[in-house]
């Protein structure tokens, strides 16, 4: 792995270790709840917008894991 691609992944992992990332997460955590509940939706329209809020924090929820998997499978 080159070192530009080395720092990238060191400082994701940095970040995501802060207290930061962590009170973000629990933040969006509780906007994914509410985005959850479907009785708000009040036609398609909304329907597609709360389920494109969940595809972004479901990504970013698991934003940690692929990159610890992505990391570990550069540096077989």
């Amino acid at each position: 792995m080159d070192k530009e691609l080395q720092a990238y992944y060191e400082a994701r992992f940095d970040m995501m270790t802060s207290k930061g990332w962590k009170d973000l997460i629990e933040d969006l955590q509780k906007v994914a709840e509410v985005s959850k509940d479907l009785d708000r939706c009040n036609g398609i329209e909304d329907l597609y917008y709360a389920k494109g809020q969940l595809d972004i924090l479901n990504f970013i929820f698991k934003l940690k894991e692929a990159s610890e998997d992505a990391y570990e499978e550069l540096t077989r």
